[in-house]
């Protein structure tokens, strides 16, 4: 006010004429010119971001779940983001279109799809609803703006490995998977890999269960890989740690996955872990920046510190860990696991000499097994 007082008094001393009127006017208009100026600056901020967050299992239940869900938790607060959870969501029941439309209706900019047939079952919707971004954990389908978004698990999956070549007699280890599809087949690929740079006579047997978690199944699976085959080391890729506690229950090492070694086991030799917090992290950033869905495909990995094998037990001796810290900065260089001449377990070449395996075919078309995988009949 005192400022608008001296520009007043500085405009009638340069014009002594001026009326009293006039001047009233002018205050006038610098007191409103101020005021816009304060409600532009007053002005209210954006409402949070929504995001929307659906998962096939129980957010409290160790394993895929509980860490899917600590890490975007994690993430939204990180970057004051609204979180909405939609758990409990089976696959193939249109209950995953139900929770979208719903997320949706309560204001989600942004749905993550958590569970690997999710994309296919709401193609349509995402179709439907073009300002929605979506980021999906598999490449069943695919939209302008659905991207399928996944860490490169089979780097970690390829140092355990060599773990389990190193430290098996057997030469035989156990692997009990949920679906042969193309996110598992990579794991499994890049497990037996690593496997047979520190052992080329380690072979892995794989039993499918046919369900993301079914305890009774895996259980019996378990136990005949150790009973049929001679597993002396078991791995698995399940929302469950019932494998890790069968093995341990015969005395038998394990690898845990995507949580950490259960507690109370003591043959666990290492767990595969995923930095979720930072994949999540970095999808929020992404699509802030407005360039979530500019890819039809999109890795995170070890470079980025988002995958590692972690827990080593003090059974992995100082020989083992520094190889395993070798392959490691290889990765983190780039070094490539899926390179040519790879034959699948029918002995058909699949890989050229002096070739490679692309992000793309990775993450949608791996719809074999390398040669030394052989199934559990």
């Amino acid at each position: 006010m005192q400022g608008v007082t001296q520009l007043s008094q500085l405009f009638e001393a340069e014009n002594p004429a001026v009326s009293k009127r006039t001047r009233f006017i002018f205050i006038l208009f610098a007191l409103v010119f101020v005021a816009a100026l304060f409600r532009f600056s007053a002005a209210p901020e954006d409402p949070p971001l929504k995001v929307g967050f659906i998962i096939l299992g129980d957010i409290t239940e160790p394993g895929w779940n509980a860490s899917h869900y600590e890490g975007i938790r994690a993430a939204c607060e990180a970057h004051g983001a609204e979180l909405l959870v939609r758990d409990h969501v089976p696959e193939g029941t249109g209950s995953c279109s139900k929770a979208v439309r719903d997320l949706i209706a309560h204001g989600c900019g942004l749905i993550v799809l958590a569970s690997f047939d999710y994309p296919d079952e709401v193609k349509d919707l995402a179709d439907e609803y073009p300002e929605v971004a979506f980021a999906a954990t598999s490449a069943k389908a695919y939209a302008t703006n659905m991207t399928a978004y996944f860490p490169r698990m089979y780097q970690a999956r390829y140092l355990a490995g060599a773990l389990a070549g190193m430290r098996t007699k057997t030469n035989v280890i156990g692997y009990v998977a949920a679906f042969p599809n193309a996110e598992i087949r990579r794991g499994i690929n890049a497990f037996l890999l690593g496997a047979r740079r520190m052992n080329p006579k380690a072979r892995v047997v794989v039993a499918w269960s046919g369900a993301w978690e079914d305890a009774a199944k895996e259980t019996v699976l378990a136990e005949r890989l150790i009973r049929e085959t001679g597993a002396d080391i078991l791995t698995y890729h399940q929302d469950d740690a019932v494998v890790a506690e069968t093995a341990d229950r015969f005395g038998v090492d394990f690898i845990a996955y995507n949580a950490p070694i259960p507690e109370g086991l003591s043959h666990g030799l290492a767990t595969i872990r995923c930095r979720w917090d930072l994949y999540y992290d970095d999808i929020l950033r992404r699509y802030q920046k407005g360039e979530l869905n500019a890819m039809k495909n999109r890795w995170i990995g070890i470079d980025r510190h988002a995958v590692l094998l972690d827990e080593l037990s003090p059974e992995v001796t100082e020989d083992m860990r520094g190889y395993l810290y070798y392959f490691r900065r290889e990765l983190f260089s780039h070094q490539l696991i899926f390179i040519g001449p790879l034959f699948d377990n029918q002995g058909v070449l699949r890989c050229e000499a002096g070739e490679s395996i692309s992000d793309d075919a990775l993450l949608e078309s791996i719809d074999w097994l390398v040669s030394g995988v052989t199934v559990l009949e």
